[in-house]
């Protein structure tokens, strides 16, 4: 099982950027984080890096029943989305499966939760 659903599209980064947050929203997500991981790394490390941006995505209502269940979960939220640039012209965009992630926990309560978000997130993918 993999850990991540994957698509490459082409699309500018700037653009790409903007696709994802509205293509997140459309499937009942929003962002709540953000990190240029290459300006990080430039600001820290002084080095360059492609442009990579760590996405946080999110549903509340999902959110709460997971804390509610499971109080340290909050450690694996939110959902990470990763847009990463390929060329001028062409991205990837990668999401965590979260069925996958939810295995390293032994509640089987949360199930039910990261089932309903990976079915979210596959159709975010696949609307790319």
């Amino acid at each position: 099982m993999s850990y991540f659903f994957s698509k490459t599209v082409n699309i500018t980064f700037d653009q790409g950027r903007k696709t994802v947050e509205e293509k997140l929203k459309e499937s009942g997500l929003g962002i709540v984080s953000e990190i240029d991981l290459d300006k990080k790394f430039k600001e820290k490390l002084d080095v360059s890096f492609r442009r990579y941006k760590i996405l946080g995505a999110c549903s509340p209502a999902h959110a709460y029943k997971a804390v509610r269940t499971e109080e340290n979960i909050g450690l694996m939220l939110p959902c990470n989305v990763v847009i990463q640039e390929k060329d001028s012209n062409k991205i990837d965009v990668s999401v965590i499966d979260p069925v996958a992630s939810m295995m390293a926990i032994e509640n089987q309560e949360l199930q039910p939760v990261a089932l309903e978000i990976q079915s979210k997130l596959r159709k975010f993918i696949e609307s790319l």
